[in-house]
């Protein structure tokens, strides 16, 4: 008989949860062992050893982010797999997830069978990417000149919150300097010419959520 596939599913909404134990105990070659409504918990609930992938949402509330959460667990060693499941797309979140460490990026709208087969690519140390996903990653390596980096995405969610230069330097640790910098490189890049506009184009584009 194989060893099942050792899962702890994190998310803050109970429903959700149980909809994935539902679908993920369906599966004869898995096995839910806990759930975290929070992503702190995740991280301590995966430190004690005993997964084999969590399934990750990226946003808890005012909790830690999900990403913040998979580059704890994925840090430390014999570190168990992370599987984002999100319904967000945006370029910046799924660059925060891909560079925290995580194997997979999947959509919570993915029927039960991609879920599955995702889950056990992810096990088996592979990139399980939603299809989505991959496409807008594929696009990023096709025109890399005009693709927004990791940290001109940040400053942009956080312009798109409403947040000024200086509030940004002080969450981004950057000085102001290098946030005017940086937005210079994002209007040039989206063909725009003030904050209000770049939100938009952004947003449209999906490379922030709003």
């Amino acid at each position: 008989m194989t060893t099942p596939i050792r899962l702890l599913l994190a998310d803050d909404h109970p429903v959700v949860r149980a909809g994935l134990r539902a679908v993920l105990d369906a599966e004869p070659d898995f096995q839910v062992v806990a759930e975290a409504a929070t992503a702190e918990r995740a991280v301590a609930l995966a430190a004690t050893g005993g997964f084999d992938v969590v399934l990750m949402d990226l946003q808890f509330g005012a909790g830690m982010h999900g990403s913040r959460a998979t580059a704890a667990i994925t840090a430390e060693a014999d570190a168990p797999r992370v599987l984002i499941l999100t319904t967000y797309d945006s370029d910046a979140d799924i660059l925060a997830a891909v560079e925290a460490g995580a194997t997979g990026y999947l959509l919570k709208d993915a029927p039960p069978e991609e879920l599955a087969a995702a889950v056990r690519t992810a096990a088996g140390g592979r990139s399980a990417l939603a299809p989505a996903v991959a496409h807008r990653l594929m696009d990023r390596m096709r025109t890399p000149a005009q693709a927004l980096t990791k940290r001109e995405l940040e400053v942009l969610q956080l312009v798109g919150e409403g947040l000024s230069n200086l509030q940004i330097s002080k969450k981004l640790f950057l000085s102001q300097a290098t946030v005017k910098s940086h937005l210079v490189h994002i209007y040039a890049k989206l063909g725009v010419d003030s904050r209000t506009s770049a939100v938009a184009a952004a947003t449209a584009r999906r490379l922030i959520r709003r």
